[in-house]
Parts: structure tokens; C-alpha cells; sequence
């Protein structure tokens, strides 16, 4: 299950980025992570002077904050308490109006900076978690389940796969071709890693984001534990149609397939028993499997088809465009189905702070910048019309 609060760590990542903003996620180093030495010897060296400027700067600061404080804290309170109401008319069927959002934009905090400590703690340095990549998943699916994914020959054939598969499942080369614009920047191989650019020696991955729509592990495991019989059901038919060594390749994968299936299916269906699976060696091999030729397409198709599946089933039957269908793709479908079911009136009225918790909202200049459901999905659909317009996307295109 889909969570119903925008991720915002990954999802609008790839929008801040593609619009030319700086990366939300790049850690800051703070004066308490610093080595223990290199903290001692700051602190020898501070004087009495700059340790009483500091106490000054730093009571200013605190109190900056605590004016800020008692507005923002009741403001980003409101946002949760209609957020729960709208759910609860949901739920009754009864019809969301704007009085059931907050129209006023979050307030915006403009005081002094925290200081820098100039004699800091010495503390130990805060280790990063390594974030896995496509050298560690394929690692993990050999050791893990004694399996390598089918790669493809070249990147039209997995295009071609994707795009037969796609369309048969019920999305349209539009949906499929905008968003894979937006989510790669128009450019995308089947494992580009959010973060990771041939043409930026030293990247490094953000997040385990991969793929033309950019699945994350949980992703993987989800999609596996709620789709899986379907995709083992598509296999178990095409290789019905094989013979000789096609025949037991195929056999071979099914066999792993089923069991990562089962293993998907070990915890109950959330996010958030998916996500401490996918943090798991066995979670990195399943998401291996967004690389197979077979089955990797299936995956790629299902994050979006999900989305398809849930508006339909809450009654909205109106072709999703494909910047709405990237908006349940990155916050999930029930704040998704929230945001595309507005009126337009409403959408040039309320703002995009209502879909967010406070922390995602205040790490994402895209959001803060683009500060209505109209600004923000007329800036998706300008990334995709202009990522359209790429190699990638013009030759995944053609393969419809």
C-alpha cells in the first residue's frame, strides 16, 4: 500500500533538479560532526571575545525562532487537522470545497541564522548509510537468490518491451513518454540511478531511485508483493511459447521470481513493512529485478498503472494527464487523487502546502516556488514538453 503523504526525500527530488534548482537532499556537515581533533582544536583556539559573540548571536537566533514558532506551529497544524477532515467527507462521500484547505501560504522565517559554535563538543562523526546501487543490487540477487536479471542488448529493446508491455496493460504513449521525460530528464537509461550522470565524474547516488519511472527498493518490494501473481502469470504464458535454452531461462527466472514473491509477501501489505524488507540484502535482489527485460518493464508499468487503478476505483474515470499522473506517482495516490480532482478555480487558490508535511515542504524549493497546485503541475507539464523534446524520450516514443 501506497503511503497517502508525499515522499518527499525522492519523489520531488527529480523536479527541483530538472527545474534547475539546487539538490534537496545534499547533506550539510554540521560543527558537531566534525572529527573529535579538529573540534578540540577549534575550541582551543576560539576566544573569549568570539565565544561571548556567539552566546549573543545565539540568543537572538533563539528568539527569532520562537516568534517564528508560535505562527508556523499552528499554521502547519491547521494543514494536518483539514487534511484529516478532507478525509473523513471522503470517506462520508461528501464534497470537498476550499474551506477545506488552507489558503494562506506556510509563513516564511526571515531572522538571524544559527550561529557557529566557535568551541563545539567534540562528538563522533555521524556515519552516512550507504546507499545502494546497481553494483551492490546485482551483487545481492546473486548471493541472495543465484540469479543475474536478463539484461538488454541495447536500451531500444528494453524500450520496446516497456512500451508493448505498457500499452497493453492500458496506458497511453503519452503518459508512458511524458513522465519517463519528467522522471530522467528526457534522457533515461533502464538503470539510471537518481543522482548517478556518466557526465558528472564523482556523482553520487541520492537515493535508490532507478529506471525510467524511477522505482525505489520499497517500490520493488511492493509492486512484487501486490502484483506478483500477475507477472508470474505473464511469464508462465511466454514461456509456454519457448523451447530449448529460452525455455529454461525463462523456468529459471520464474522459479526465483516466485521466490521473491513470496518473500514480499512475508509482512504485512504497508510502506512501511515493505520499506524494512527493501532495506534487507533480499530487498536489494528483488530490486534487481527492475533490470530484467521481462520483468523490469512490468515493474516500471505497475508504479504508474496503480495510480491508474486507485482514481478509477475512488470514481474518477477521466483520462489522468500525465503531469496528474506524476503527481500520484510522486506523492502517493491518495494525496495525488487529492490535488487531480480539483477544480481548476481551486487549484489557482490552494496551496501546495496542504499536501505535505512540514519538513518535506520546507526542504523543497520546487513546492515553495511553485506554491499552488496550478504553479506546480503547469511546472511539470513544462519539464515534460521540454524533455519530450530529447533523444530518449523521442526514441521511447517511436517504440509505441
Amino acid at each position: 500500500m501506497r503511503p497517502q503523504l508525499i515522499r518527499f526525500y525522492f519523489g520531488f527530488a527529480a523536479l527541483a533538479l530538472s527545474a534547475g534548482a539546487p539538490p534537496v537532499i545534499a547533506p550539510v556537515m554540521a560543527m558537531d560532526a566534525l572529527p573529535a581533533a579538529t573540534a578540540a582544536a577549534m575550541a582551543q583556539a576560539a576566544s573569549p571575545q568570539a565565544i561571548a559573540e556567539y552566546r549573543r548571536k545565539l540568543q537572538e537566533y533563539q528568539e527569532a525562532r520562537a516568534e517564528f514558532e508560535a505562527v508556523a506551529g499552528p499554521y502547519w497544524t491547521s494543514v494536518t487537522e483539514k487534511r484529516r477532515g478532507r478525509n473523513a467527507k471522503r470517506r462520508e462521500r461528501q464534497t470537498i470545497t476550499l474551506d477545506d484547505y488552507v489558503l494562506t501560504q506556510p509563513p516564511v522565517y526571515s531572522g538571524p541564522k544559527r550561529p557557529v559554535d566557535p568551541a563545539p563538543e567534540p562528538s563522533e562523526p555521524r556515519e552516512r548509510k550507504p546507499i545502494p546501487v546497481v553494483a551492490d543490487l546485482l551483487k545481492a540477487a546473486a548471493e541472495e537468490f543465484q540469479f543475474a536479471p536478463q539484461r538488454p542488448a541495447s536500451e531500444i529493446d528494453f524500450k520496446r518491451a516497456y512500451a508493448r508491455y505498457a500499452l497493453a496493460a492500458g496506458l497511453t504513449r503519452e503518459q508512458a513518454v511524458r513522465v519517463y521525460s519528467f522522471e530522467t530528464g528526457g534522457n533515461g537509461n533502464h538503470d539510471m540511478q537518481s543522482g548517478l550522470s556518466a557526465s558528472r565524474p564523482g556523482s553520487r547516488a541520492i537515493s535508490t531511485a532507478i529506471g525510467y519511472n524511477q522505482l525505489l527498493t520499497t517500490n520493488s518490494v511492493e509492486l512484487l508483493a501486490e502484483q506478483g501473481h500477475e507477472f508470474i502469470k505473464e511469464l508462465t504464458a511466454r514461456a509456454a511459447t519457448l523451447s530449448g535454452a529460452p525455455r529454461k531461462a525463462m523456468d529459471q527466472k520464474l522459479a526465483v521470481l516466485k521466490k521473491m514473491v513470496a518473500f514480499t509477501r512475508t509482512v504485512p501489505d504497508t510502506w512501511s513493512e515493505h520499506e524494512k524488507l527493501a532495506n534487507t540484502a533480499q530487498g536489494w535482489a528483488v530490486h534487481a529485478m527492475v533490470l530484467d527485460i521481462d520483468v523490469g518493464p512490468m515493474l516500471q508499468t505497475h508504479k504508474l498503472l496503480t495510480s491508474v487503478i486507485f482514481a478509477r476505483a475512488k470514481g474518477y474515470n477521466r483520462p489522468l494527464s500525465a503531469a496528474e499522473l506524476e503527481m500520484m506517482n510522486l506523492t502517493g495516490d491518495g494525496t495525488g487523487l487529492d490535488m487531480v480532482t480539483m477544480p481548476q478555480a481551486m487549484r489557482e487558490q490552494v496551496p501546495t502546502s496542504n499536501f505535505f508535511q512540514r519538513g518535506g515542504y520546507e526542504r523543497n524549493p520546487v513546492a515553495i516556488r511553485h506554491n499552488t497546485v496550478a504553479k506546480l503541475l503547469a511546472v511539470t507539464d513544462e519539464r515534460m514538453d521540454f524533455n519530450s523534446a530529447k533523444p530518449g524520450a523521442k526514441e521511447l516514443a517511436a517504440a509505441f
